[in-house]
């Protein structure tokens, strides 16, 4: 299988679907010039009508690309810094998210937003941030992550495909990282976890870019003794309960890692949802490695303490 960077494999499934399908347009701030790489090449095909520049206006073109959905178009919309998303929340939550439900199923709403979160370095508060847990309570939103390349490509075209409003993060850190994607078609379907690795002493939970650092985690304990199991959630919502509880049903200790912020985070869903209905398979308490609770700083030695890394999940899954 030929290898490409995640950013490659966004492109190509954009050029799938918007070849598939004429109703997939694209639009955003610099989509024609491609600041992240994921619609490079595409305005050169498809032109200006379905790759579209906007104004620097999260809230404007999100609503925009609401109206489109509903009136026929499959959107995708690029925010650049995930940060900004606050800036169009109130479009997605109050407009995307209930519109199929208040109208009776009259109306749908097939739009993706592709929004690159996580930090990669210097970047500060503003330009930093892994906001997902911030939509985490809004009914009928969806939410990925993926964590590959391969992922990249098969999560974007099922977002695409979907009848309802998708929210697509790309981390930062992974645009550039290569890995092998499938030729032609490659859909995955949105709420199925992905075992990365297999271990029977230790469920580790995580998705984007720390589950390269749980693998790396994984391989340090493995030196110690230790077994530990990689689950890859790569869908935040609907996030795979019976991965998870199968998983912990054979591991008994369940620890969960996320780049965004500890409290009201990700992990915490889970950690909820697992101690309510499966506690009995557990023989320890849930543990979360997540960042601090502060914004992120601009110092490289800030940052580093700021963000979990492999050492403080190598540490916690020790204490566990």
């Amino acid at each position: 299988m030929r290898e490409m960077t995640f950013a490659e494999a966004v492109v190509e499934a954009y050029r799938q679907e918007m070849r598939r399908d004429e109703d997939v347009v694209v639009m955003g701030i610099d989509v024609k010039a491609s600041l992240w790489g994921t619609t490079k090449g595409l305005h050169d095909e498809f032109g200006p009508r379905r790759i579209i520049n906007t104004p620097v206006c999260e809230s404007s073109f999100t609503m925009v690309g609401i109206g489109a959905a509903l009136t026929g178009l499959r959107p995708v919309i690029q925010i650049s810094f995930a940060d900004f998303m606050y800036l169009a929340m109130d479009p997605l939550v109050n407009t995307a998210a209930p519109w199929h439900y208040v109208s009776g199923g009259r109306y749908k709403v097939p739009l993706v937003v592709e929004a690159y979160s996580g930090a990669r370095g210097h970047a500060m508060f503003s330009h930093s941030q892994s906001p997902q847990a911030s939509f985490l309570n809004t009914p009928g939103l969806k939410m990925v992550i993926p964590a590959t390349p391969a992922d990249a490509k098969g999560l974007m075209a099922a977002a695409i495909r979907d009848d309802g409003p998708v929210i697509y993060f790309s981390h930062r850190r992974l645009l550039a990282q290569k890995g092998p994607v499938p030729e032609g078609e490659h859909l995955l379907p949105l709420g199925r976890a992905e075992i990365r690795r297999e271990g029977r002493d230790l469920t580790m939970v995580a998705y984007g870019a720390v589950v390269h650092q749980c693998l790396e985690a994984a391989e340090a304990l493995a030196g110690l003794g230790l077994s530990a199991e990689v689950i890859d959630l790569r869908t935040l919502v609907p996030w795979d309960e019976a991965a998870v509880v199968k998983s912990v049903a054979k591991t008994s200790r369940l620890l969960i890692v996320e780049d965004g912020r500890k409290r009201g985070g990700v992990g915490s869903e889970v950690a909820a949802v697992v101690a309510e209905k499966h506690i009995d398979l557990l023989d320890g308490p849930i543990v979360r490695v997540a960042a601090l609770d502060t914004p992120v700083p601009f110092a490289s030695t800030l940052e580093a303490a700021h963000l979990p890394g492999t050492e403080a999940i190598i540490r916690a899954a020790r204490g566990l």
